[in-house]
């Protein structure tokens, strides 16, 4: 499944041309336009195009996208693809799928995900808090969700992706309702994808929804003790990382906003899944 808003044109034909190559899978892709109708001439044939009128952000384009896979035929599992990120071999999928035959208890397969003309993965890209060496594989809690692997039974078991935080956290909260079904993470580094080293500030909004799905986050998914002592660890981490006070203040500003509400449905871990998660090297307070 690949989001697209046209703003690619060089970037997403070979995306695209990486995804189609893949070898020894069953292929089913829709590209989903989140607020376009998806360029004609970058629409390989058979490919299957959804259209969202407006642009609802990267989980509810997801979700859309997954919803029109769905039904007979749908396949055992789901990837989810960033379109500016390349496969950079035939068997990438291959290998995420025998991984997964590999690790039956996890939900999600994360593979390593590399600058194409460095080589370096980003700490951001390894998804546990020990990230200094990304070559080490292991269980883990949460995902990069612009490139992974999900078992659809345990992707619609969990209700898909939070909608409507529209952008950033969407991957934390479909991991913790993951393992609160008993499932876990896997990430196999020995798999690589190609995916340029770019900053997440680049986006107009990165401050405030940053914070503002972080208490969204907490109050979706924390029992009720740990709720402050999330939020209270997040704003003394980003007192300390964010440099600028323009900045600093937008972060504010979207604490406030999810503290006001809007965080949907409130369905909080058991306590069994927080000392799971703790065992795992993440306990679910940073």
């Amino acid at each position: 499944m690949v989001l697209t808003m046209n703003d690619r044109p060089d970037a997403f034909p070979q995306a695209m041309a990486s995804l189609l190559a893949q070898r020894d899978v069953g292929l089913r892709v829709v590209i989903v336009g989140n607020g376009v109708e998806p360029d004609p001439d970058q629409v390989p044939a058979g490919v299957r195009t959804v259209t969202l009128p407006v642009n609802e952000g990267i989980p509810a384009g997801r979700n859309a996208g997954a919803d029109a896979l769905a039904g007979p035929g749908c396949g055992e599992f789901i990837f989810f693809f960033d379109n500016d990120a390349v496969l950079p071999a035939p068997d990438v999928l291959a290998r995420l799928v025998a991984e997964a035959r590999r690790h039956p208890e996890a939900a999600y397969i994360q593979p390593r995900i590399a600058d194409p003309d460095t080589g370096v993965t980003m700490r951001r890209w390894v998804p546990r808090l020990r990230a200094g060496d990304a070559r080490r594989a292991g269980t883990i809690t949460i995902m990069a969700e612009g490139v992974v692997l999900i078992r659809r039974a345990d992707y619609e078991q969990a209700g898909g992706w939070p909608g409507h935080f529209f952008l950033f956290h969407e991957g934390i909260d479909l991991s913790w309702r993951l393992w609160d079904l008993g499932r876990t993470g896997w990430y196999t580094p020995s798999v690589v994808i190609h995916h340029p080293a770019t900053n997440p500030a680049r986006h107009a909004n990165f401050h405030r929804l940053v914070a503002r799905n972080r208490a969204w986050l907490a109050y979706r998914r924390l029992p009720a003790p740990l709720i402050p002592i999330y939020l209270a660890t997040w704003t003394l981490l980003s007192i300390v990382r964010i440099r600028s006070r323009a900045s600093l203040s937008t972060w504010f500003s979207g604490l406030r906003e999810g503290l006001k509400g809007g965080h949907g449905q409130r369905r909080p871990m058991s306590w069994a899944t927080v000392l799971r998660l703790t065992r795992a090297g993440r306990p679910p307070i940073i």
